[in-house]
């Protein structure tokens, strides 16, 4: 089972926590959900250079409240004119509701799965071999700490004529231990030969309660 689902899925409500906070009714349900998903959406690709890991959207009657994650937070910060353009890009899109921005930065990205899949991406668009950047990043996981670290990619690797998969392990990365805490990152290259996809599978050191 561990190895066929999500691992985040697959942890909710014992390490992991829903990333869209709210309750609704089903006359409701569906547009709140499109509408969590364009906000999500607008955030990743308007601020990709502010390495985003993670968009959490709380609700609450007229209230949305959008608590970013990211690694470098001064980008994001209110003294430079990106927080600005944020604020005014998510209003348009919250449709009469009143929106309420809090940056969080992520202390560990090279342990961060999302933020490490991302990197991996974008090296491979920059011409470099897959090989030494997926080996980098197994490195720099490693020394901050991690326990382990799987990387997967699929593609036209070094620009072949025939896709295929290759990966790299190093540490332990239990898919079936509920308790572990796996974090899970995806992201896709957009390389002259066509896309290649990177996943990423760290083990962190467990933790006691649900993460926030």
């Amino acid at each position: 089972m561990g190895q066929k689902v999500n691992p985040i899925i697959f942890r909710v409500t014992t390490t992991k926590d829903w990333d869209s906070k709210w309750f609704a009714r089903k006359s409701s349900f569906g547009a709140w959900l499109n509408e969590d998903l364009k906000i999500r959406d607008y955030i990743k690709k308007e601020f990709a250079h502010a390495a985003i890991a993670r968009v959490v959207i709380h609700r609450a009657s007229n209230r949305i409240a959008v608590d970013i994650h990211t690694a470098r937070p001064g980008i994001l910060s209110s003294r430079k004119g990106d927080f600005e353009k944020l604020q005014i890009g998510l209003q348009k899109m919250a449709e009469g509701h009143e929106i309420k921005i809090d940056i969080h930065e992520v202390k560990n990205p090279e342990r961060n799965a999302q933020l490490v899949s991302e990197s991996v991406a974008l090296q491979l668009q920059r011409r470099i071999a897959f090989r030494r950047a997926m080996k980098k990043s197994i490195q720099l996981a490693m020394d901050s700490g991690a326990l382990g670290i799987k990387i997967m990619a699929s593609g036209r690797l070094g620009g072949t004529e025939l896709a295929r998969t290759e990966q790299y392990k190093e540490g332990k990365v239990p898919l079936h231990t509920i308790r572990a805490n796996i974090g899970y990152g995806f992201y896709e290259a957009m390389t002259p030969t066509g896309k290649i996809g990177v996943k990423v599978w760290i083990c962190n050191p467990e933790v006691v309660s649900k993460e926030n």
